[in-house]
């Protein structure tokens, strides 16, 4: 349920920062630090072609159950599947997600934890991260092309309804091919309201990331109620780019978005209003086949004191 057409339509003047990425390998999570402590994680072992562990569910189709919104909200075109070839690990400890296109039709795949009670404990600090390396394509090839790790409150998925109230945190997303990420906030009401959903959700400017199709990097965003007023935080390689404070969103829409458990989402979606709005609907061009491969998924914790 990511993102209405209406409310990406304006999201092409993001601007791109030019911060480089000072970190381009995997670095240990914090929940290694003793200020930190891990709640759960994946490290995807297993052979090739296996499917994932029971912790995670298989989003399948083009959405939810009842499809509260066709195409999952976002006008994307591809089918997600659970087809090993779409969605498996690949034997080298990784998650593959790998968009296809198949008698003229694309498939791909879409998961998402089955525990959706990760939240920031009282006075502490929530911290979700994953090391990916995105889709290989470029703007010559890539058009289209929508990866994401991403967190939607526990109450979604009570009908599947009441996006965006329910709350929506996107850790990363990159479209296009661009050698570039985001993060975004999503929290009120539709049409518009205090994450201005008619401007695409509370979003950072795009942080560049020439090798992010290369190479492996690290995506994190924090929760944090322990702070005055309570924050949101983005993190490319340990870095901070973007923030998003209860003050800037006010109640009872904060609390609506943020006082309650998520879950965490990984998939590459083709088409759909994002990439649209910068410019890039898949043509002849896009090339399928590109995986998003995920070395890691973890969930931390610190707590007062």
């Amino acid at each position: 349920m990511r993102r209405l057409a209406a409310g990406v339509a304006v999201a092409a003047a993001l601007a791109v920062t030019g911060c480089t990425p000072p970190n381009p390998d995997p670095a240990p999570g914090p929940s290694g630090s003793p200020s930190w402590s891990g709640v759960w994680r994946d490290d995807f072992t297993g052979a090739a072609g296996s499917r994932l562990s029971d912790e995670w569910r298989y989003d399948v189709g083009t959405c939810y159950p009842g499809c509260p919104a066709p195409q999952w909200g976002t006008g994307e075109i591809e089918t997600m599947t659970d087809d090993p070839a779409d969605v498996s690990l690949d034997g080298a400890g990784h998650l593959a997600i790998t968009p296809r296109k198949v008698a003229g039709r694309w498939t791909s795949g879409r998961v998402e934890t089955e525990r959706a009670d990760f939240e920031a404990p009282p006075r502490g600090v929530l911290r979700v991260e994953a090391a990916l390396r995105l889709p290989d394509v470029t703007a010559a090839d890539g058009a289209g092309y929508w990866p994401a790790f991403w967190m939607l409150g526990a109450p979604f998925r009570d009908g599947y309804t009441g996006w965006p109230g329910a709350g929506e945190i996107d850790v990363m997303e990159s479209v296009n091919g661009r050698p570039a990420i985001v993060g975004a906030m999503h929290c009120g009401q539709l049409p518009d309201g205090p994450c201005h959903e008619a401007r695409g959700g509370l979003g950072s400017p795009e942080q560049t990331c020439a090798d992010c199709g290369r190479r492996f990097h690290v995506y994190a965003a924090e929760l944090d109620v322990s702070s005055s007023p309570a924050e949101v935080r983005w993190y490319l390689d340990g870095t901070m780019f973007h923030k998003v404070t209860a003050a800037q969103v006010g109640e009872p829409a904060w609390s609506r978005a943020t006082g309650h458990g998520f879950f965490a989402i990984l998939n590459v979606a083709v088409g759909g209003a994002f990439p649209a709005a910068l410019g890039g609907e898949p043509t002849a061009a896009t090339r399928p086949g590109r995986s998003m491969l995920v070395d890691y998924v973890a969930v931390s914790q610190r707590r007062p004191g």
